[in-house]
């Protein structure tokens, strides 16, 4: 595996875990993963999933303002539909309220446990 592939395989791990109804960051998912400043790879990893049809929930990878950054990946307004499915929140047509719905990877995994190990 490269590191490349590696690297995306953590993001989907992390990705697979964000409950129903919220929503984490590009860079929450990067900083739990141990790359910072890793967010734009997080998106690259995101939108390789969603071409490659792999059932993970992208859709609630949003931007650090809650933006959803991502729905020209997705076709039609199906990331904002799916958020809205699931009860998630929105402060603006494409910007959900981060703060009542984010979820932090970081209280997910165990102190010094990363994804993939």
């Amino acid at each position: 595996m490269t590191d490349r592939e590696d690297f995306y395989e953590k993001v989907y791990q992390v990705t697979e875990q964000i409950p129903s109804g919220r929503v984490t960051t590009y860079g929450a998912i990067a900083a739990v993963i141990g790359v910072t400043s890793g967010a734009r790879m997080v998106g690259y990893a995101l939108n390789n999933s969603i071409k490659s049809g792999r059932n993970i929930p992208a859709h609630r990878v949003v931007n650090r303002l809650g933006q959803l950054t991502g729905r020209a990946y997705f076709p039609d307004d199906t990331m904002r539909e799916r958020l809205r499915q699931e009860g998630v929140e929105f402060i603006e047509e494409y910007r959900v309220d981060i703060d009542n719905h984010f979820w932090d990877p970081a209280d997910f995994y165990d102190q010094g446990k990363q994804p993939g190990h």
